[in-house]
Parts: structure tokens; C-alpha cells; sequence
């Protein structure tokens, strides 16, 4: 019996050593396939990688071209803006020296209405009237200041302070020196006054 026992042990053995080696080819072959399958996911991870960053470059200079259409949007309104207000205020230096042509023209006004010539005055207001609307019409437009008016330093220069006469004209305006006048939106010329304590 030890033969048969000894043949049974070698079978047992040979047969043990057959599963072992079967499963270990069967490991093999599913590690090789899982190194495959890695390789080709390797591959794909490249290729996506690649794609992935193929559209990220074109996303970035989808951005960039935005970004400098948008610059250069900017950039002609803001010319065009400046081009405008250049219009705007080209003749300003002419306007600024025809003012005091203008305060002029409205103390000689004054003094002709005391001297009592009617048709001197008329003359005169029609010269006065035709330079003004001139003027006006190059965007040149008198600041509206009256007596008794609030005194604001963003729009007024004050020349001096005098004693109110009432109460309620302190801290507001008293006279008016010398107009202001203004170029379309810009002030070329703020209105000079005196402010009551």
C-alpha cells in the first residue's frame, strides 16, 4: 500500500501542481490583459489628454480674441468720446476771449439806458443781441445767477463777503460781480460774487 499510497500522494501532487500552474497562467494572462487594458487606457488618457488640451488652448484664445475685440471697443469709443468733447470745446480759447467783449457790450447797455437815447440803445441791443445769439449758437450759454440764489463753491467764485442787508440773505449770493458762462457742459468762466454774512 505505500506504493499505491506514495502513486496517490504523486497524483495528488501532480495534479496540485497542474491547478497551480493553470491558475497561475490564468493570473498571468488577466495581468496581462489588466497591463493591456492600463497600456490602452494609458493611450486613451493620452489621446484625451491631447483633445483636452487642444480645446483648452482654443478656449484660451477664443479669450484672448475677446478680450482684444473687447479692448479695442473701448478703445474706439473712448477716442471717439474724446474726438467729440475736442469738437466740443475747440473754440474755447475764442470764446474765453470774447467775453469780456460781452461784459463790454452790457456796461455800455447799462450806461446808454441812463443816458436816455433811445436810438443809440436800440442799436446797441441790436449789436448786443445779434453777437450774443452768435455766440450762443457755438454752444456759449450764460450761467443763470441771481440775487438771493444759494452759494455753491462747485459753480461760484466768491470775490468777497459782505454784511448781509437781511436775514435771509446770509450765506446765500448778495451780487453779481461778473456772469459765468459755460461751453456746452464745461464752465469757462465761473460767475464772480459777493456772499452776504
Amino acid at each position: 500500500m505505500s506504493r499505491k499510497e506514495d502513486k496517490v500522494k504523486d497524483d495528488k501532487k501532480n495534479i496540485k501542481d497542474q491547478v497551480e500552474d493553470k491558475i497561475d497562467d490564468a493570473i498571468d494572462e488577466v495581468e496581462g490583459n489588466d497591463e493591456n487594458a492600463e497600456e490602452q487606457a494609458d493611450t486613451k488618457d493620452q489621446e484625451l489628454t491631447e483633445e483636452e488640451l487642444l480645446k483648452e488652448d482654443l478656449q484660451k484664445e477664443k479669450d484672448k480674441f475677446l478680450r482684444l475685440f473687447a479692448e479695442f471697443e473701448n478703445y474706439k469709443r473712448r477716442t471717439s468720446k474724446e474726438r467729440l468733447e475736442l469738437f466740443k470745446t475747440a473754440n474755447q480759447e475764442v470764446m474765453t476771449a470774447m467775453l469780456p467783449i460781452m461784459d463790454d457790450f452790457d456796461r455800455a447797455l447799462n450806461e446808454l439806458k441812463k443816458s436816455g437815447d433811445e436810438n443809440l440803445l436800440t442799436g446797441i441791443s441790436l449789436i448786443h443781441n445779434k453777437l450774443k445769439e452768435t455766440l450762443k449758437a457755438k454752444g456759449l450759454e450764460r450761467m443763470e445767477v441771481e440775487q438771493g440764489s444759494d452759494f455753491d463753491s462747485e459753480i461760484h467764485e466768491a470775490i468777497t463777503q459782505v454784511p448781509a442787508p437781511s436775514d435771509d440773505l446770509k450765506g446765500k449770493i448778495v451780487d453779481v460781480v461778473e456772469p459765468g458762462y459755460k461751453l456746452g457742459e464745461r464752465i469757462i468762466r465761473y460767475p464772480k460774487v459777493v456772499t452776504g454774512k
